[in-house]
């Protein structure tokens, strides 16, 4: 009879501690290998740096194409000349257009050299002499009315050329007349010299 007793009571122990041990294994402890980390094959996508500006480094900064009927032509000029710029070009036309009818008026030759080809400053100056002959009054600028671009070109000899429309009107003190008139830039595009020279003077239809 004890030894039924003795065995029930060492069974119950036996049960006690299995259960025991299985409670504290069957817990995580912070001490178990885990698995490891997943590694990639490539390399996370590297995102461009901004610039000062805030445009993305290397980004290519596009200008809008030009329009009009001289597009082409001016097209043909930024291809080689990479600072042309229409609105640029047509402010330092009327700038030059001033400062020319200006030295015409006054008789300044040496200006006028700097401003024109060979051809027109000939014409010029013969100008000046028959005016200086006769005692004329030189007629000087009131207004510029109006300064646009119409035509642009690149010869074979990748010399550049920019017709502009002038609209004036011009006065001699007593008289005021307008006046429209069509004036031919050119410039060597393979020259260092930024300057554009005035090659000719017509009459706008």
């Amino acid at each position: 009879m004890s030894l039924g007793i003795d065995l029930i009571i060492l069974a119950a122990i036996a049960v006690f501690v299995i259960s025991r041990l299985y409670s504290v294994l069957g817990q995580k402890t912070g001490t178990e290998q885990r698995p490891p980390a997943r590694r990639y094959s490539e390399a996370p996508a590297r995102v461009p740096e901004a610039d000062e500006t805030g445009e993305a480094e290397g980004r290519a900064k596009l200008r809008p194409a030009f329009t009009g009927p001289a597009a082409a032509g001016m097209e043909a000029i930024a291809a080689q000349d990479g600072n042309f710029s229409p609105e640029d070009f047509t402010r330092g036309a009327r700038k030059a257009y001033e400062m020319t009818v200006a030295a015409f008026a006054d008789g300044d030759r040496e200006t006028l050299r700097q401003l024109v080809d060979d051809d027109v400053y000939d014409v010029y100056s013969e100008a000046i002499t028959e005016r200086e002959k006769t005692g004329a009054e030189p007629m000087r600028l009131a207004r510029l009315r109006q300064a646009r671009i119409v035509e642009a070109s690149v010869d074979a000899g990748n010399v550049a050329r920019v017709l502009v429309s002038f609209e004036s009107e011009l006065s001699d003190g007593d008289n005021l007349r307008s006046a429209k008139e069509i004036w031919t830039f050119k410039r060597a595009l393979t020259s260092q010299d930024p300057n554009w020279l005035l090659d000719e003077v017509s009459a706008a239809t």
